[in-house]
C-alpha cells in the first residue's frame, strides 16, 4: 500500500514545486533578501500542493475516463485498483488540510500581526492554489477539460510560485523579477505538455480537451518548441537587462537538455517513447533554476 501511495504522489513531477521557490529564493538573494526559514516552509507548502494536484488528477482522471483501459501512459492508483476512489479522497483532504497549515504557518513568519492585509492577501491566493489543485480534473467541472491547465500551470508554478516567495522574503516586488517567474512558467508548463501530447489517444476518448487534443500531434509539438524557446528567452532577456557578469550565463550549460527534450518531442511518437522525457524536462528545469540561480548570486 505505501508503493502505491508514493507512486500516486509522482515523484517524478515533484521537481518543479522545488524549481519555482528555488527561483523566488535565488532571486531574493540576489537582492540581499534571503530568508531561509521562508524558503523551507514555502518549498513545504508547494510540495503539498502538488501532491494534493497529483492525488486529485488521480482520482480525477479515473472518475470522468481519462485514465482507462485505453490509456497508454503509467497505470495510475485508483484505475488500477491499488488505492480506492474513497481512500483517495481521504488523502486529498488530508493534503489538502498539509497544505492549509504549513501556509498559515508561512504567512505567520512573512507578515506576523503587523501585516495583516498582506496575511489576507496571500491566504487568498493559497486559499486559490488549493482550489486550483483539486479542480483541475477532480471537480465537477475539470478546468484541465477545457484545455485551461496551462494556464493555471503557468500562472501558479511560474509567476505565483517565483513572484509569491520572493515577495515574501523581500515584502516587496521587483519588475525584473518577472523574467525569471516566466523561465519557471514557460518550462513547467512544458512538462504538462508532454503530459499531454502522450495522452492524446486517451484523452481525446475520455472528452478531455487539453491544449494537444485541440491542436493535434503536429502543431502540438510547434507549441511545445515554442515553450522552451519562451524559457530560454526569458531567461537571455533577464541576465542581458542586469548584467554584470559572465557567470550570470552559467545557466547555458544546461541548454543541451532543453535542446534534447526539444528534439525527442518533435521526433518521438508512441506513448512509451515520449512518457521519459515528462522526467527529463521536470529534471532540466530543476537543473537549469539551479544554474540560472548561482549564477545570479556568485
Amino acid at each position: 500500500m505505501a508503493k502505491a501511495w508514493i507512486s500516486a504522489f509522482r515523484p517524478r513531477t515533484l521537481p518543479l514545486a522545488l524549481s519555482c521557490i528555488g527561483m523566488g529564493g535565488f532571486m531574493a538573494a540576489a537582492h540581499n533578501q534571503f530568508n531561509g526559514t521562508i524558503v523551507s516552509l514555502c518549498v513545504l507548502t508547494t510540495l503539498f500542493l502538488q501532491i494534493l494536484s497529483n492525488l486529485a488528477n488521480d482520482y480525477g482522471d479515473t472518475k470522468h475516463g481519462a485514465d482507462s483501459v485505453h490509456r497508454e501512459g503509467p497505470k495510475r492508483a485508483v484505475q488500477a485498483g491499488y488505492i480506492k476512489a474513497e481512500q483517495m479522497k481521504k488523502g486529498m483532504l488530508v493534503f489538502s488540510l498539509l497544505s492549509l497549515v504549513s501556509g498559515l504557518l508561512l504567512l505567520w513568519v512573512a507578515f506576523g500581526t503587523e501585516g495583516i492585509l498582506l496575511f489576507l492577501v496571500f491566504l487568498v491566493l493559497g486559499l486559490a492554489s488549493i482550489w486550483a489543485a483539486i479542480n483541475y480534473t477532480a471537480g465537477d467541472k475539470p478546468y484541465g477539460y477545457a484545455g485551461l491547465g496551462d494556464i493555471f500551470v503557468f500562472i501558479f508554478f511560474g509567476l505565483v510560485g517565483v513572484l509569491g516567495t520572493y515577495f515574501l522574503q523581500a515584502q516587496e516586488l521587483e519588475a525584473m523579477v518577472i523574467l525569471p517567474a516566466l523561465v519557471c512558467g514557460f518550462f513547467s508548463t512544458a512538462v504538462l505538455n508532454v503530459n499531454n501530447i502522450r495522452d492524446i489517444k486517451s484523452d481525446t476518448l475520455a472528452g478531455k480537451n487539453s491544449i494537444p487534443v485541440r491542436l493535434g500531434p503536429k502543431k502540438a509539438r510547434i507549441y511545445h518548441v515554442m515553450l522552451l524557446l519562451g524559457g530560454v528567452a526569458s531567461a537571455f532577456a533577464y541576465v542581458l537587462l542586469n548584467y554584470e557578469s559572465p557567470w550570470q550565463f552559467l545557466f547555458a550549460l544546461a541548454l543541451s537538455l532543453v535542446l534534447v527534450n526539444g528534439i525527442n518531442v518533435w521526433r518521438k511518437q508512441t506513448s512509451q517513447e515520449l512518457d521519459p522525457y515528462l522526467k527529463q524536462m521536470a529534471l532540466t528545469t530543476l537543473l537549469f533554476v539551479l544554474l540560472f540561480g548561482i549564477g545570479q548570486v556568485v
